[in-house]
This record gives structure tokens, C-alpha cells and sequence, in this order.
């Protein structure tokens, strides 16, 4: 079995099972790579089996190959913080007047926060004013100069900010946020792990298996957060096993399968398309896109 973890958040939760059945190790193959388009390229080429992605290139994906990639889990909810050196801001409210650096222009990021700000009575052209950088490291750099004072960040960006400059604190988590005020049971899921449907008819089994597997690792890096840290950075997933301890708390670690992440995503993909239906290939993904959700 041929599986690709993208480095940072989506990847976390898989260090334990590729510490236990490394490359080579004749039972599971891992590619590490930090572009989502190689992740892409190589499902579609069939180079991979099972891939961790974001969930809205999962939806893309299957959109793009017409259904021939499937939902087995989800392995991150959110991951997205607002980060303040202004201390009079606690809630999305406060944010209203204010300047807010963001990363993610025309992605989730963007359509997330705006959503939210909508949700908590603000008017995202008008009350907030949105200024976007091209890169999450770019503008994390900004923060930790002074030269931002309130910024949309993913972890671990966040722990690498608040660590440079302690005046610099998470001021606003937006999963919070999110299942404060949702109420369809939808979830801010942000990770998912994918496999081509071609392999997983083929190889149920197989598949079961390695979910089974998936899970004991998830547990155990949230269990042993310094052990999956040193993890993270000998497997390339998170630079520095320092930062990595410090990050993965927030990571919002979990594997759900089934219903729960059908029901979850479900409500997720709908805002996401209302908001741009491109970020999610065009359309909301149907039943059968959720492998065991029936």
C-alpha cells in the first residue's frame, strides 16, 4: 500500500504508523511531500493509494476524476487561529474596525474566517478590513517583526510567532468559533485521508487495516505529544521537534469515519461551496464520496 502525507498538520497523526512500518518495510510505502499538487498528480496517476489532504482537494479530487477518490477519514478539524499583539482583542466581534492579515486568499482560509464573521454579526467588506499575504511563512515573519499586530494563522505558524514574541498570543480559535456558532452539526474538518476508489474496492481489507493502524497512531500522538514531535521532525513532517511539541496541541488531532464525518463534512462542503463552488471542484461531493457512511 502506497501512501502520501502532505508535511505540516494533515501529516501529524500518521508518525507513529510510519515509525512502525517505515518506507520499505514491505506492508506500507510513504511519500512525504509539501505540495498538494503532487499529491494530485500522483492519485491520478495511480503513483499512490491513500493520500493525507486537505478537504477541500479531497472534494476537488473526486470532482476532477469523477468520483474515483473516496473519503475514508477525517484526521484534523481546525487548524486556523487569530493571532493579536492588540490585547483588547478576546472575540471575532472585537475584530470590528480592525485590521486582520490573512494567508489563503480565495481558499478556505479566506472563506472560513469570512463565514465566521458574518456568523458573529460583522460585515466582512465593510467592519473588517482583510489584507492577504501570499505565504503562511511570510506572514508569520511579519507578525514576529512588529509589523503586523493581528494575523489569521494555521498552526504551526502560530506556536512559531507566539514563541519569537510572547506579546504575540492566540487571541481567537476559530474551531471554536465554528461549533459555537453552527448549529447543522457541521465541523471545521481541514484534514482528511483519501484513497482511490479503484484500490479500495479492490483491497477492502486491506483498507481496514490500515485505518485500524491510522487510528492507534492518531491515539498515540496525542497521548506522547514529545514523542510525536521528535517523530515529526525525523520524518520531515514538522521542521523542529521543539516547535512541533508546542504546536500539536492545537492540531485537533482525530480519525472519524462513517456517519460522523458524512455528517460532519457535509455541512462543511455546503459553506465552502456557497462561498465558491471551484474550492470544492464545483460541486458538493455525494454519498457515495464517504467510504463506510452509508
Amino acid at each position: 500500500m502506497r501512501v502520501l502525507a502532505l508535511k505540516g498538520p494533515t501529516g501529524v497523526g500518521m508518525v507513529h504508523l510510519m515509525e512502525d512500518h517505515p518506507d520499505g518495510g514491505g506492508e506500507y510505502e510513504y511519500t512525504i511531500t509539501d505540495s498538494p499538487d503532487a499529491a494530485v498528480a500522483k492519485l491520478i496517476s495511480k503513483e499512490v493509494d491513500l493520500a493525507a489532504v486537505p478537504t477541500n482537494l479531497a472534494a476537488v479530487l473526486s470532482a476532477k476524476t469523477s468520483g474515483g477518490v473516496q473519503m475514508l477519514a477525517v484526521n484534523t478539524l481546525g487548524v486556523l487561529y487569530i493571532v493579536s499583539r492588540d490585547a483588547s482583542v478576546h472575540s471575532l466581534t472585537d475584530l470590528k474596525g480592525k485590521t486582520v492579515h490573512a494567508t489563503g486568499q480565495g481558499s478556505n482560509p479566506e472563506y472560513v474566517l469570512r463565514y465566521l464573521l458574518d456568523r458573529a454579526g460583522l460585515d466582512p467588506d465593510h467592519d473588517v478590513k482583510i489584507v492577504f499575504a501570499a505565504e503562511h511563512a511570510e506572514l508569520a515573519t511579519q507578525v514576529a517583526d512588529g509589523a503586523v499586530d493581528i494575523a489569521l494563522l494555521p498552526e504551526p505558524f502560530v506556536t512559531m510567532v507566539t514563541s519569537k514574541d510572547p506579546s504575540v498570543t492566540v487571541a481567537i480559535d476559530l474551531d471554536a468559533e465554528w461549533n459555537a456558532s453552527v448549529s447543522d452539526g457541521s465541523q471545521l474538518m481541514m484534514g482528511a485521508l483519501i484513497a482511490r476508489t479503484d484500490f479500495v474496492a479492490a483491497h477492502p481489507t486491506l483498507v481496514e487495516a490500515f485505518l485500524d493502524h491510522y487510528q492507534a497512531s492518531v491515539h498515540a500522538a496525542t497521548a506522547d505529544v514529545a514523542a510525536t514531535a521528535d517523530l515529526c521532525q525525523s520524518h520531515g513532517i514538522i521542521a523542529s521537534a521543539a516547535l512541533a511539541e508546542k504546536a500539536i496541541p492545537r492540531l485537533n488531532l482525530v480519525l472519524l469515519t462513517g456517519r460522523p464525518m458524512r455528517t460532519g463534512l457535509t455541512g462543511y462542503y455546503r459553506i465552502l461551496y456557497d462561498a465558491n463552488p471551484q474550492s470544492i471542484g464545483g460541486a458538493i461531493p455525494d454519498a457515495t464520496f464517504y467510504y463506510g457512511a452509508d
